[in-house]
């Protein structure tokens, strides 16, 4: 066991966390003259070693979950739902959601083309929770930060949420608060062409660029943002307003996040810094939930295909749902890092 156990640790500090590219990035900072432990090298050190490492594990993770997704197209996918009914359905929608795009605004065209082929109104919502707040990527990534013990309740908890938010709207028959366009839309059934071995990577090496290119400049903002929480901002101030003294810090969290627009990659370094100068799990945690489903932007992008009344009942779900996560987070810290 205790051989496991090493071996775990090394894989999770040196393949997941890069531990030797901080090393190399600090020695090579060093070797030209720039002192890491100050605050301007102490910034550029987490920089660039957060930039490198983030895009690294992007481009990776992209690459395998959009081959994985090469076997998902739409239609399939709707076939494969079809197949479900009740709370099992929900979970299927859930499970997908993990193989999909990155970013709310990207799932939105998805979820509209389930509604309109037919699919219950709360499985095509499970979806939409699920495919910005619970990917494989956020799951390798929290591994990389937080540790397998974080990033799989993290996984686990945001799956409940986007089973239990799609099968509460569903009871709620709320099938008339979606825009008439896409209730009275039709999908077209089109024959699927099946790839061979060498389209599929080809595939998924056009999304990884594609993909790269869009999240890359959120993740610099990001990983900028973090090096100036991590050396510039007093330990004190974060503690004060997202630590243990303010038991309003997870709402206040989920609610910055929502003018925001990222994705999970470009949320890790915030959190990451934040976490590390005080600010408590759950609090992190729910700021990251809440830019990468609560998004401004994908709220209106949502609004041109659902009513405000459907609109606001999925909002106050999402935000119900983390707000209950992050506390829960912050009970078990203790035991969890």
């Amino acid at each position: 066991m205790e051989a496991i156990k090493e071996a775990w640790d090394f894989f999770q500090s040196e393949i997941l966390g890069m531990g030797w590219l901080d090393r190399l990035v600090g020695a090579m900072l060093n070797a030209f003259g720039l002192d890491t432990a100050s605050r301007i090298g102490g910034s550029v050190r987490f920089f660039v070693y957060d930039m490198v490492k983030i895009m690294l594990l992007l481009c990776v993770l992209i690459m395998l979950i959009s081959y994985i997704q090469s076997y998902f197209p739409p239609e399939r996918t709707k076939k494969i739902l079809g197949r479900f009914h009740g709370i099992g359905a929900n979970t299927a929608a859930a499970l997908l959601g993990t193989v999909t795009p990155f970013c709310s605004c990207s799932s939105i065209p998805l979820f509209i083309g389930f509604t309109s082929a037919g699919l219950p109104l709360g499985v095509t919502f499970s979806f939409l929770i699920s495919s910005p707040m619970v990917d494989l990527g956020s799951l390798v990534l929290l591994m990389s930060i937080f540790g397998w013990k974080v990033a799989a309740v993290y996984v686990v908890l945001g799956l409940m949420i986007a089973v239990l938010g799609g099968t509460l709207i569903e009871k709620l028959h709320l099938e008339d608060q979606v825009e008439e366009y896409i209730r009275n839309g039709r999908a077209v059934d089109l024959p699927q062409e099946e790839l061979h071995f060498r389209e599929r990577i080809r595939y998924a090496w056009e999304q990884t660029l594609s993909t790269a290119k869009k999240v890359a400049p959120y993740v610099l903002i990001g990983v900028g943002i973090g090096a100036i929480i991590h050396n510039w901002i007093p330990e004190d101030i974060i503690v004060d307003v997202l630590g243990d003294n303010n038991p309003f810090g997870v709402i206040i969290a989920t609610i910055a996040g929502v003018p925001m627009y990222a994705d999970i990659f470009g949320t890790i370094p915030i959190a990451e810094a934040l976490l590390a100068k005080g600010a408590l799990l759950g609090v992190v945690l729910s700021f990251m939930m809440g830019v990468t489903t609560l998004s401004l932007p994908s709220m209106i992008m949502l609004r041109k295909a659902v009513k405000p009344k459907l609109l606001c009942i999925f909002a106050v779900i999402c935000t119900a749902g983390i707000i209950i996560v992050g506390y829960f987070f912050n009970l078990i810290q203790p035991s969890i890092l």
